[in-house]
């Protein structure tokens, strides 16, 4: 599980996953090393907040906007009606390989 964007996320070595925008070009090597736990098949380890010496890598695959959402606000009764859209930026990353320390 690493921490990214101030958002954690599950990963492991083949999966893609939508974090928010990071700074970097298509194909560009990405790495996190704010890992916070790390398992397997016999063993846990749980980071105090992170796990010391343990990194993710990955590569930059894409680039988008995700889905809109609507922000409406309103009071009632007052004549306040306020309508804006928004759509974050992301950033698809391919794991490449989880290094334990």
């Amino acid at each position: 599980m690493i921490q990214a964007g101030g958002k954690q996320y599950r990963v492991q070595p083949g999966d893609t996953v939508m974090i928010e925008k990071l700074e970097g070009d298509l194909g560009d090597r990405v790495e996190f090393d704010q890992v916070l736990l790390l398992s397997s098949d016999d063993a846990v380890k749980v980071g105090q907040p992170l796990v010391q010496g343990a990194k993710v890598t990955g590569e930059i695959v894409e680039y988008g906007l995700g889905k809109k959402l609507i922000v409406y606000k309103f009071r009632r009764r007052k004549n306040y009606r306020r309508k804006r859209g928004h759509r974050q930026e992301f950033m698809a990353v391919k794991i490449n390989q989880v290094v334990a320390p």
